[in-house]
């Protein structure tokens, strides 16, 4: 995945742990090379070169950053596993009334860690990307066209049609009916 020049540099300035492992960055001046999230003091852009592995960088002289430590291996990161399970129940079982108290319970981590934790990584809360999972779900149950849009509201996990209608005119810009009718 080959990510933008301005994205990569947004990344930096924001200290963005969501790209560490997807590029490294390297200023000139010193000589050395950070994750994105990398706490040092953040570089002048015409200073920074990027990478999008380890072994590009030594090879062009820069060395690690002794601060973050791009050059050890980082197989496990707990933080990452967890995340990795919160989205795998949402995308599995989107159509149940989860809450960040449930799913914080489920996982054995306040509800305080987990919003920041997977915020952080996903750059979206739970209820975020539960929201998204429903209403992509609803939108290839509109395409397939064998269900109406109140039965499609309680199968994607809503429980008000209000609420759906409203939810879905807000992401897609499109009420459900328009939005099965312009794609279809």
């Amino acid at each position: 995945m080959k990510i933008q020049r301005e994205k990569m540099w947004e990344a930096v300035v924001q200290c963005d742990g969501k790209y560490d492992g997807s590029f490294y960055y390297a200023v000139k001046t010193t000589k050395i090379f950070c994750h994105p999230s990398c706490k040092s003091k953040t570089p002048k852009q015409e200073n920074v070169e990027f990478f999008f592995d380890i072994e590009e960088a030594l090879r062009k002289g820069y060395r690690p950053c002794k601060r973050c430590r791009p050059d050890l291996y980082r197989s496990y990161d707990p933080n990452q596993e967890v995340i990795k399970e919160v989205k795998k129940v949402l995308e599995n079982e989107f159509d149940k009334p989860w809450t960040l108290y449930k799913l914080s319970e489920r996982f054995g981590i306040s509800s305080y860690h987990l919003q920041r934790l997977f915020k952080k990584k996903t750059g979206m809360s739970p209820k975020q990307y539960l929201i998204h999972i429903r209403i992509e779900q609803a939108k290839l149950l509109l395409l397939n066209g064998e269900k109406n849009n109140t039965d499609i509201c309680f199968m994607v996990g809503f429980n008000d049609p209000s609420h759906y209608y409203n939810v879905f005119r807000k992401v897609t810009g499109l009420s459900p009916l328009a939005f099965k009718y312009r794609h279809s």
